[in-house]
């Protein structure tokens, strides 16, 4: 009997121990889980409010009451200058154009055209367009040129020489009313230039037989300082239509053509 009894409180005093061990255990588990619990706290909080702190000096510095003054970088202050460059020769103020609309005709071979020049969009290009025509100028000259590519259709005419060279004494800028995208419409008339050089305007000009895309160069585009309203389908049937000599797609019309006649009103 002695040795059960000593047998029994041997157990109970086990089983005593493994209840007070798993007590522990389960006090240290809770423990670890609260720690745990409250170092995602502290984390979360620590993260809100750097949040907030970047949030407020975000509105502070971008468009708050801290936001700071605009400088322009080198890069930023030429990309918004004007290109700059010189006149060559007798250019009329661009006052001549007065701002407005002007109206005329002009004949090329025995096709007249009604046209329409833009005095407000492109005053300088549409006043040296006005004296040259005042001055006779345009009368006699040739249209050298005609492109009739799969991009681009336009007969290019007011060279001097008849061979679409510049003219050294008389030039002007910078580009005005350029076509967005490098699209030019159909019937257009724009200012032909030398590439890549705002200042190298001139008397020559193009007239667009249909939609082209001609694409900007390192000065920009090209002047639209008018538009063909009448006669465009005349001037295709009796003489663009026929194509560029030696079946190329620029170059000199298969129809010599002449500029006949210009008034303007």
């Amino acid at each position: 009997m002695a040795a059960s009894k000593n047998n029994e409180r041997e157990a109970r005093e086990a089983r005593e121990r493994l209840r007070r061990y798993n007590a522990r255990q389960t006090v240290h588990a809770h423990q670890v889980t609260r720690r745990r619990r409250d170092n995602l706290f502290a984390i979360g909080a620590v993260v809100v409010v750097a949040a907030l702190a970047t949030v407020g000096q975000l509105f502070y510095f971008n468009g708050g009451p801290g936001t700071p003054t605009p400088v322009p970088s080198a890069s930023s202050s030429a990309e918004a200058e004007a290109p700059t460059g010189t006149n060559v020769g007798d250019v009329p103020d661009p006052s001549l154009a007065e701002g407005r609309d002007w109206t005329g005709e002009m004949t090329l071979n025995d096709v007249p055209l009604g046209i329409t020049l833009d005095g407000a969009a492109a005053p300088q290009a549409v006043a040296s367009f006005l004296a040259s025509v005042e001055s006779g100028y345009y009368v006699g000259t040739t249209c050298h040129r005609l492109v009739a590519s799969d991009s681009a259709n336009l007969i290019q005419c007011g060279s001097a020489d008849g061979t679409g060279a510049t003219d050294p004494t008389y030039s002007f800028g910078p580009i005005e009313n350029a076509a967005v995208g490098g699209i030019y419409p159909t019937a257009t008339i724009a200012m032909a230039r030398a590439g890549g050089d705002a200042y190298s305007n001139g008397r020559q000009f193009f007239i667009v037989l249909s939609d082209s895309a001609i694409p900007d160069d390192a000065a920009g585009g090209y002047t639209v300082f008018g538009t063909v309203t009448t006669g465009l389908d005349q001037l295709i049937a009796q003489i663009t239509s026929k194509g560029v000599t030696g079946g190329a797609a620029d170059g000199a019309p298969v129809v010599p053509t002449t500029i006949t006649a210009l008034t303007i009103q």
